[in-house]
């Protein structure tokens, strides 16, 4: 459990490094790129698992599928999150902006976003939810689907528009809009806690954090590599799986130093850089791979990851 000092202090450095760096806490090499420079992709999907640090995920036999992926394709090897606790980070990916720091906040985000971004350009998006209650649901934390890891659930342009909120759709579906060759443009897919390594079984409470970490490899490789080996995902797709936020006592860039991997179409294959990414950088590059108009808050500042592709 974090301490409020911890929170508290992690969010004002957080917020004085933005300040120091002129609005982006990062600095990585391409972050002048043009939008054209990264190749445009059909479809772009993210997974974000939960509070590990890189140094527990990189090597660690405990997710032999996930290092597979980063040894195959690309992996950060600095790539750091932006604050403690978990909810501020997924803003961060999804509207470059913190947003709050109360992982229970139910109100609703105006700013900019993805889901704006997105439909703006004609695009379609779904956010696979799994252990969500319903299509469209809107209804805070239920079971084992927790509202804070589902971002896209809080901005206006989901809550105020039920056509928009109908994307948000059970994880079942995705393997029906595999088959039926009909994913979308955005993918933003969320395991359930206990799959995400956040929680122990309740038949294990005490588990470890190995034993949370294949819990979430078992679930990657058994629902990520058919994504990836789909005819119309595989023809021209980007998958992103990257931590939200290290161990608690991990406050290095704030958030801690996590595990970021890229794979899928003009990926590089068997590369790692040493150069320093955050989430605003994951946005940027969501925002140049997809064509995007716009990219939300601080992704408009974000390095464009190119060095990561052929």
């Amino acid at each position: 459990m974090r301490t409020p000092a911890l929170i508290t202090s992690a969010v004002s450095a957080f917020l004085l490094t933005l300040a120091a760096c002129g609005g982006s806490s990062s600095n990585g090499p391409n972050s002048a790129v043009k939008v054209t420079a990264v190749p445009q992709f059909t479809h772009v999907a993210i997974v974000v698992l939960e509070n590990a640090s890189y140094p527990d995920v990189i090597g660690n036999a405990s997710m032999p599928y996930l290092n597979s992926l980063a040894s195959q394709y690309s992996s950060l090897a600095s790539y750091y999150a932006n604050a403690h606790p978990s909810i501020p980070n997924y803003f961060m990916l999804t509207a470059g902006n913190p947003e709050t720091v109360d992982d229970a906040f139910s109100g609703t985000i105006t700013d900019d976003n993805l889901v704006q971004e997105v439909v703006a350009k004609g695009l379609t998006w779904k956010a696979y939810e799994e252990s969500i209650p319903s299509a469209g649901y809107l209804g805070g934390d239920s079971g084992l689907y927790y509202e804070r890891h589902d971002p896209l659930s809080y901005f206006s342009d989901v809550r105020n528009t039920p056509a928009q909120a109908a994307n948000i759709v059970p994880f079942s579906q995705l393997a029906v809009d595999m088959s039926s060759g009909s994913l979308p443009n955005f993918m933003w897919i969320t395991p359930n806690a206990l799959d995400t390594a956040h929680d122990c079984p309740a038949s294990n409470s005490g588990c470890s954090l190995s034993s949370r970490l294949t819990t979430a490899d078992n679930w990657l490789k058994t629902n990520i590599q058919p994504l990836l080996s789909n005819p119309s995902f595989s023809a021209n797709g980007l998958l992103i799986v990257v931590f939200d936020e290290g161990e608690d006592t991990d406050v290095d860039h704030v958030g801690g130093h996590v595990a970021c991997v890229l794979a899928g179409t003009h990926v590089k294959t068997h590369y790692s850089s040493n150069a320093t990414y955050q989430h605003q950088d994951s946005l940027s590059l969501i925002g140049h791979a997809l064509r995007l108009n716009s990219i939300p808050g601080l992704g408009a500042s974000g390095g464009s990851m190119l060095e990561f592709f052929q």
